[in-house]
């Protein structure tokens, strides 16, 4: 179930800001989130399901521009960010993502825009990190709240991180990678993290 509801939010986040245009309030970027990912996924979840690669695609196409991947990636690796070299960086943060991408794909299939409320924010927007709070609702009719964590850059509010009932998707992985590394190697989890995501030596 745990798996299921991170599926959801975060494939609900997937589309935060349109590329090109007026930059939105937090609240906003994932209202039209949830906008977004249920007109292009409308009427598509059979096709998607048999079609893994275009699953992948559709979800890249949303995500790339919208998800801090360097931020996450970082936060993430936490002090084993320090003693990575630059190639090690960059290697860790596509595999991360696309391996991430991955992991929750299923959840954009069995996406319910009416389960998803986006609460008023209450954010100070001074600041350059914010959080979006909502709630889900699941099968049984009970509801969660959602916290979706976002950086101000440049281009806008990125999303970065996901907090289900007060556990951050980021400080989960962090945990993971850590205990993963001290018990191999930095290098062994980026080669898995690349295996699972299905990049190649070469790239």
């Amino acid at each position: 179930m745990k798996a299921l509801l991170m599926s959801l939010t975060l494939t609900a986040a997937l589309a935060a800001m349109p590329v090109n245009g007026e930059e939105q309030s937090p609240q906003e970027v994932i209202e039209s989130a949830v906008q977004q990912l249920a007109d292009k996924t409308d009427g598509r979840q059979e096709e998607l399901a048999a079609d893994r690669q275009s699953l992948y695609a559709l979800i890249d196409e949303i995500l790339l521009p919208r998800f801090d991947r360097k931020f996450a990636a970082q936060i993430v690796l936490a002090k084993h960010w320090r003693s990575a070299d630059e190639a090690q960086r960059e290697r860790f943060i596509e595999a991360f993502y696309q391996a991430l991408l991955r992991r929750y794909a299923d959840g954009l299939l069995e996406f319910e825009q009416d389960r998803v409320t986006v609460l008023p924010f209450r954010g100070d927007l001074t600041k350059k990190r914010t959080k979006v709070r909502s709630t889900v609702e699941l099968n049984d009719g009970s509801k969660v709240a959602v916290d979706y964590e976002l950086v101000k850059r440049d281009s806008g509010w990125l999303l970065f991180n996901i907090v289900i009932e007060g556990i951050s998707y980021v400080r989960n992985f962090r945990a993971e990678m850590d205990s993963e590394i001290r018990g191999s190697s930095l290098e062994a989890v980026i080669e898995r993290l690349e295996g699972e995501a299905g990049i190649t030596s070469d790239g």
